[in-house]
C-alpha cells in the first residue's frame, strides 16, 4: 500500500457499503474473509444492491494535494518510490484522470515527476514509480504498477476510463510491455522512444481496444527507431488505433534519444479525447503461461503447453518462445445474448458476464471454434460478484462466471 494512505474504511453511513469496501480494501485473505461472512449475513444483501455499492457507491475523504516526491508502495514486501502530484483543484466528488509516467535508465521517478507536471499541468494525478536501473521490462516491475494504480484510485477519486500509461526509453518499453498485458485497465498508451522483440509482437493483438500514441526520433542512437517502425507496421496491419510521431530533431546532450517539447500540445490533445471502453464487446487476448489473469470479461483458464516467460520478461527466448507458441483468444459478443469465441492452444476458458453484456434473465448461447459449447440460463452468484470485485478493483463487476471446456481445441 501507499506508505501514507490512512484508514479509509469509513465511507458514508450506510453499514452494508463500509463493509463492500472493508472487505475490498482488506490488506489480508483472513480480513476478507471476516468481512466476506458479515456481507453475506447483512439482512440488506442481495446481488443488485452489492452490484450498485461496487458501482456507485465508494466515497472519497479528503486528501492531501500538492507534490510528493517520495512516498512509498509495497509490492511483494518490497518498498518502492513513488514520487506524486496532485492538484490543487482535484475535489473528492469529482474524479480526475491518472497518468502513471515510467523513467529510462539513470534517471528516478521525481525526476520525471518535475518534467510531466510541467507538462500537464493541473488536468490529471501524476504518478511516476521509480524501478531500479529503469528495468520496467521485469515481472516485480509489472506488479509495481498495478499496485500504484490499485492503491491510488482507493485513495483518490480516479476516473477508472481516464488511466493512462506512458514512459520514455526503457519506461517506452515497460509502457508496451506492461500495456499489452493490461490493456483492458487503460484508455490509452503513450510509449516514446521504446519497442519490443519481434517474438513481443503477437501480444499487440491485445491492444484491439486501447488506443496508442507513439513517439520516437528518426536519429535515436539509443533505441533505433526501426523498433517503433515495426510495431507500427503490425498495428496497420490489425486495423488497431494508433497514432505515430516520427521526428527528426536532436538535443545537445541526448541526440535523437529524447521527448521534444513540440510534440506536447497534440499528446495532450490526445490524452485528453480518450475514455475507456470498459465493457466492450469484442476481445482479442494473447497470453504467455505467465499471464493467464483475467482480461476484461475472459480468462483463459487451462492451455496446450505454451511459451512462459521468467520474471524478467525479456530476457529468456527458449523454442517456444522463438516458435511464438501463445494462447489465443477471441470473443465477440455476436448478438444478444449469444457469444462466439475461437481459440488456439486453449483447453479451458471462463467468461465473465453482467446485464450489460448479456441479458440475464433469458438462455445464453456459447459458440466456441463454430460448435455449440453452451446454451441455456447463466445463474448470477454473489460469491462470483465479490470475489471478483476484490480481484479486479479497477473493472466491471461480474456475478456470473461460465468456464467452458474447448472440446477440440485447435
Amino acid at each position: 500500500m501507499v506508505g501514507w494512505a490512512e484508514d479509509t474504511h469509513k465511507r458514508g453511513t450506510d453499514e452494508l457499503t463500509i463493509k463492500v469496501f472493508q472487505y475490498l480494501d482488506a490488506p489480508t485473505s483472513e480480513e476478507a474473509a471476516q468481512r466476506f461472512q458479515e456481507i453475506l449475513n447483512h439482512p440488506d444483501v442481495s446481488i443488485a444492491r452489492i452490484e450498485s455499492i461496487i458501482r456507485t457507491g465508494r466515497s472519497y475523504e479528503v486528501q492531501p494535494t500538492g507534490t510528493f516526491s517520495d512516498l512509498q508502495v509495497v509490492v511483494r514486501g518490497r518498498p518502492y518510490s513513488l514520487a506524486l502530484a496532485v492538484p490543487s483543484s482535484y475535489e473528492p466528488t469529482k474524479s480526475m484522470g491518472l497518468v502513471v509516467c515510467l523513467h529510462g535508465a539513470g534517471f528516478d521517478g521525481a525526476a520525471y515527476l518535475e518534467r510531466w507536471q510541467a507538462r500537464l499541468g493541473d488536468a490529471y494525478i501524476l504518478a511516476c514509480p521509480t524501478y531500479p536501473s529503469g528495468a520496467w521490462f521485469t515481472k516485480r516491475a509489472e506488479d509495481l504498477v498495478l499496485a500504484v494504480v490499485s492503491d491510488l484510485r482507493r485513495k483518490y477519486h480516479i476516473d477508472p476510463n481516464r488511466i493512462f500509461l506512458t514512459g520514455m526509453s526503457n519506461g517506452g518499453i515497460g509502457t508496451w510491455l506492461i500495456g499489452m498485458h493490461h490493456a483492458h485497465l487503460f484508455a490509452g498508451l503513450a510509449p516514446m522512444a521504446g519497442g519490443l522483440a519481434g517474438v513481443l509482437l503477437p501480444f499487440l493483438e491485445n491492444l484491439r481496444n486501447t488506443p496508442v500514441y507513439i513517439i520516437h526520433g528518426a536519429k535515436d542512437q539509443v533505441m533505433p527507431v526501426e523498433l517503433s517502425r515495426s510495431i507500427v507496421r503490425e498495428l496497420e496491419a490489425l486495423k488497431y488505433p494508433y497514432v505515430y510521431r516520427e521526428h527528426d530533431r536532436e538535443h545537445p546532450l541526448a541526440g535523437g534519444h529524447y521527448f521534444p517539447r513540440e510534440e506536447l500540445p497534440d499528446l495532450v490533445t490526445w490524452l485528453n479525447g480518450q475514455r475507456r471502453n470498459s465493457l466492450p464487446s469484442r476481445l482479442t487476448v494473447v497470453r504467455d503461461a505467465s499471464h493467464l489473469q483475467a482480461f476484461s470479461w475472459v480468462r483463459l483458464e487451462v492451455t496446450d503447453h505454451i511459451a512462459a516467460f521468467s520474471d524478467d520478461l525479456v530476457d529468456k527466448t527458449d523454442d517456444r518462445i522463438r516458435r511464438r507458441e501463445y494462447a489465443t483468444l477471441d470473443a465477440t459478443v455476436a448478438a444478444i445474448n449469444r457469444i462466439e469465441v475461437w481459440t488456439k492452444r486453449v483447453r479451458q476458458y471462463s467468461l465473465f458476464l453482467n446485464d450489460r453484456l448479456v441479458d440475464l434473465s433469458k438462455p445464453v448461447t456459447v459458440v466456441t471454434n463454430g460448435r455449440v459449447s453452451f446454451q441455456g440460463m447463466v445463474i448470477p452468484s454473489l460469491t462470483t460478484l465479490l470475489k471478483q470485485a476484490r480481484l479486479r478493483p479497477l473493472e466491471e463487476p461480474f456475478p456470473v462466471q461460465l468456464t467452458i471446456v474447448v472440446e477440440d481445441h485447435p
